[in-house]
């Protein structure tokens, strides 16, 4: 599945709940799911930018992207891992490439502060930065 396909179900599959708060609870609560181990929670993981503290990893799986972070409130940390998975089982072009709309086609801007949106602008650079890094270490196909 590509990327584009990828977000498109994710935003129909947001979509689906007709309440634009109801949507970020659901994304809240899935950010529950993913934690990172004390040892990934290091400056060199700091995502720099954020009002909150925020860490992401980035790692190859393949040929493809792996992302998984953190973030020290239940809101970051539920929009952090919306991005992971959204750009996780990818291609690092692809990655590097297609920026996220569920922001906007689900209505989340509205609901978030302009604070907490250049904080995702800082943890999508940071994801693009990681996915460049894993492309450029990957062996020549």
């Amino acid at each position: 599945m590509t990327l584009t396909e990828k977000q498109q179900e994710l935003i129909e599959g947001l979509n689906l709940i007709a309440d634009p708060h109801e949507r970020l609870s659901v994304v809240v609560a899935q950010g529950s799911a993913m934690t990172l181990p004390a040892i990934d929670k290091t400056e060199a993981n700091r995502v720099l930018g954020c009002v909150s503290r925020v860490w992401l990893v980035g790692n190859p799986q393949g040929v493809l992207c792996q992302f998984r972070g953190d973030g020290d409130s239940p809101l970051v940390k539920g929009l952090v891992a919306l991005l992971c998975n959204l750009y996780s089982g990818v291609e690092a072009s692809e990655v590097e490439n297609i920026e996220p709309e569920v922001w906007e086609r689900c209505g989340l801007a509205r609901l978030l502060s302009p604070t907490r949106l250049n904080g995702l602008k800082a943890v999508r650079a940071r994801i693009r930065e990681l996915a460049a890094q894993i492309k450029d270490a990957a062996p020549p196909i």
